[in-house]
């Protein structure tokens, strides 16, 4: 039963950040402030590296729906907040810095868990529930792109060595948003109709979020749909920041097989749960359509602190590269890659300035 319960801890942190805005006043930081704390509990235990033994697919899917779900609730509330409570601009700067935390965690990985299944609603739910974070046309470009392009140049999701959190975000916002709309216009196009057909799933991403500001405004004002869409654009750049450290620096032949080592694991305790194993996500490149739980860790792979840590770090870039993500490429360019690999790596490393540290060649265990 722990097995299934523990993951409730994602909901959780969405309910209790609706009980801050709820209650109003200061209590509307009580979101953000969770961020934080999970921080540094995630990063005082020890690494999870266990295997799930979950069985039962729906039982393990309900905390999964019910972050979805709750992803645009929390909007309502807090337009209900904005209606209610006489809030200062402190106060309603917290309660849209927490909305687009939420925003992040954990409803990307929830809805990333539900558009990767195979179920029509559940893939529709998935979809326009990433309305919270402006990007409900991301499917496209995620599943076509990212998971055939992973580790080369044509991947919006790979951050290049050298790159910064701060120059990647703005960039990655930019080409997933038109890589996604070109996905379909050309998927429209093979199918005889306009590029920009009323087919286009953009429109009715546009539609779906008119009406949901339109609720937010029937509730709270036009105060609240402009609180609610700076959180919203807030955490859209807040997402890309996670993708950031998923595969950042890491290189891949285009054409070559997609392999567990072309990804970082972060086995946080805590951010395996309220990120739906999303942290812990080599075997999903080996095949989409694994639920969460069936991820197995790579024990193998090289071990990278806390995703929170590697946040905060990065923050800072000199701390990112000198204390995290070179001595991690290090090992990687010198046991993972592949001799191909490692001239792209080298390549890599010059352009960016970076010293040159591949001292052998590949290692045939991968």
């Amino acid at each position: 039963m722990w097995e299934y319960t523990k993951y409730y801890l994602a909901p959780v942190t969405q309910l209790l950040a609706m009980l801050g805005l709820y209650l109003g006043g200061n209590y509307v930081w009580i979101g953000l402030a969770l961020f934080p704390l999970l921080a540094i509990i995630d990063t005082l235990l020890p690494l999870d590296l266990s295997a799930r033994k979950m069985r039962n697919k729906a039982a393990a899917f309900v905390p999964v729906w019910l972050s979805t779900l709750l992803g645009p609730v929390l909007y309502v509330v807090l337009a209900w907040s904005i209606a209610l409570h006489d809030l200062t601009g402190w106060q309603m700067l917290g309660a849209v810095i927490s909305c687009a935390w939420l925003s992040v965690v954990p409803l990307v990985s929830a809805a990333h868990e539900l558009y990767h299944a195979r179920g029509r609603i559940g893939r529709s739910v998935g979809r326009y529930a990433q309305l919270c974070y402006l990007d409900a046309t991301r499917m496209e470009a995620h599943v076509v792109s990212h998971h055939r392009d992973v580790g080369t140049a044509d991947d919006s999701d790979s951050a290049a060595r050298g790159e910064t959190l701060y120059s990647f975000a703005p960039k990655a916002v930019l080409e997933s948003t038109l890589l996604a709309q070109r996905i379909e216009s050309d998927a429209l196009e093979k199918r005889g109709f306009g590029r920009w057909s009323i087919r286009h799933h953009i429109w009715r991403a546009v539609l779906a979020q008119l009406l949901f500001q339109s609720l937010i405004y029937v509730i709270g004002g036009w105060l609240a749909v402009g609180l609610a869409l700076s959180a919203m654009v807030l955490a859209r750049f807040w997402v890309e920041t996670f993708n950031y450290f998923q595969h950042y620096g890491q290189v891949r032949v285009e054409g070559t097989p997609i392999e567990k080592r072309h990804v970082w694991n972060h086995f946080g305790p805590l951010s395996r749960l309220v990120a739906f194993e999303i942290t812990n996500h080599a075997d999903h490149h080996l095949n989409s359509y694994l639920s969460y739980y069936e991820l197995v860790p790579h024990k193998e792979s090289v071990r990278m602190p806390s995703v929170f840590v590697c946040f905060f770090a990065a923050l800072i870039p000199p701390v990112w590269f000198n204390m995290i993500i070179k001595p991690a490429l290090k090992r990687w360019d010198n046991e993972f890659a592949s001799p191909a690999e490692q001239k792209l790596a080298a390549e890599q490393n010059r352009h960016a300035g970076w010293e040159e540290w591949v001292a052998q060649p590949a290692s045939t265990a991968r």
